[in-house]
């Protein structure tokens, strides 16, 4: 009998050692070497050998470039954020914190798409008792989606090669494991294996495959970081697990832009989607209140509405507080620098608290003039109109610069009812959408003195 061999995975990376180490030495991470047992002489995948035939080669002219085929999955937030439809032979992995809505999301997908096509729904961590259950409860129809509860991977694939499914759903890729490998189910080397092992699947068999990944207490996806760059699509699922609203977002797709958002509501029915986000994020007070402000955030594909609350006070620290939900909190450090430098505004005494309303997070530049624009109204507590919209990125030299598909959050604001907006005068239309007059602005004292007009 082939003596075991012992290696060492990190669970960041997925580099293997031969010996345990307290620092990896690929990624540096500090204490994720997890021991991993190989038989002896076997290759983990029964990979080993030399092929002996050569590859095909050909120029980037004789390649075909049609566009590849997809279908919908009856979900339109969930095509969005997958760049139109789910592509034959892709392999999606999914993550999010535990009740998010991962498994909901998926058994209504696939219950959906079972009255259409083949389907399989492999579970390794509930029965099938309790996924009918779900289903039922839900009032999904349940006539045509078929049902497994398997762990072992070559069970898997051996019975998804005899029902032929199209589309075909892992929850979780963490119970799965391989009987080629000894360690334990959920562990660096059988969670890279038994991933591999779906991937080649999927590109020979031509099924769809949804994977759903753990995420650690950081909200990264859990495993092996390898596992990330073997799929084609990664997306996560974001919200409070006890609030109403779910955004799934796209980090990675190889068939799509990623950044697209998708945005669901959560209902004693499941998950439905919300076609007008932006309706949803502008509930706000019936009177204007100070340090409330809108601006037109761009995600994906699509411009979107939400609102920047701030709340300034007075400090009674050596070293007032900045905290940020949603925001960039390095960059709101520099932006009230520039507002003491060039509006001549002192914050250095003021706690300063700010918060985009209904959990979503906004990165993009474009949020910096809305940001000053809540901290000033609530640092002299005078409310902003309620139709007022403002947008745009500002310098440390305190300009005012334009930011990306500026039209397009014109035309969003004036379908709502927006009234005044103050932009960058790079984002100026040449006619201003209607009902909306819009006031550009290159400096930042010229965009303090429009705020209060």
């Amino acid at each position: 009998m082939a003596k075991a061999k012992r290696m060492y995975g990190c669970t960041e990376c997925g580099a293997t050692f031969p010996k345990w180490a307290g620092q990896c030495g690929e990624c540096g991470a500090w204490n994720t070497l997890v021991e991993t047992v190989l038989e002896g002489t076997a290759t983990p995948s029964g990979r080993g050998g030399w092929a002996g035939q050569q590859a095909n080669v050909k120029t980037l002219a004789e390649v075909s470039v049609e566009e590849t085929p997809r279908f919908s999955t009856a979900s339109g937030e969930l095509d969005r954020v997958l760049g139109g439809g789910l592509v034959d032979g892709s392999v999606v992995l999914i993550g999010g914190d535990p009740g998010i809505g991962k498994s909901t999301i998926l058994l209504q997908t696939l219950c959906s798409l079972a009255q259409r096509m083949p389907a399989l729904y492999v579970t390794g961590e509930e029965s099938q008792q309790q996924v009918a259950m779900r289903a039922r409860r839900l009032g999904l129809p349940e006539d045509k989606l078929k049902v497994m509860t398997e762990t072992c991977i070559e069970t898997i694939i051996a019975t998804a090669r005899h029902e032929q499914p199209r589309v075909m759903v892992i929850d979780s890729i963490q119970t799965i494991f391989t009987e080629q490998l000894q360690s334990a189910p959920g562990g660096v080397a059988q969670v890279r294996e038994s991933a591999a092992l779906l991937v080649r699947f999927a590109k020979q068999s031509g099924t769809a495959i949804f994977l759903v990944g753990h995420v650690t207490k950081e909200g990264a996806l859990a495993g092996p970081r390898v596992l990330e760059h073997m799929v084609d699509t990664v997306l996560y699922f974001e919200g409070e697990s006890d609030g109403r609203l779910r955004l799934l977002r796209a980090v990675k797709n190889r068939f799509g832009a990623i950044n697209e958002l998708g945005v669901f509501a959560m209902t004693d029915r499941g998950l439905k989607e919300v076609s007008n986000p932006s309706a949803i994020f502008l509930t706000r007070a019936a009177e204007s209140v100070p340090g409330s402000v809108v601006m037109a955030t761009w995600e994906g594909s699509r411009p979107m509405l939400v609102e920047v609350q701030a709340l300034v006070d007075t400090s009674h620290m050596a070293n007032p507080r900045r905290v940020t939900l949603g925001l960039d909190p390095n960059r709101l450090a520099m932006l009230l620098a520039v507002l003491h430098r060039h509006g001549s505004i002192p914050t250095y005494d003021q706690d300063v608290f700010l918060n985009v309303v209904g959990g979503v997070k906004v990165l993009e530049t474009a949020s910096d003039l809305a940001l000053l624009a809540a901290v000033i109204s609530s640092l002299r507590n005078k409310p902003l109109p309620h139709d007022l919209l403002v947008f745009g990125e500002i310098g440390l030299s305190g300009e005012i610069r334009p930011v990306p598909s500026g039209q397009e959050r014109l035309k969003e604001a004036a379908k709502h009812g927006f009234k005044r907006a103050i932009v960058p005068k790079g984002n100026a239309p040449k006619e201003a959408p209607p009902g909306l007059a819009v006031v550009a602005v290159t400096r930042l004292e010229q965009a303090l003195d429009a705020l209060f007009e």
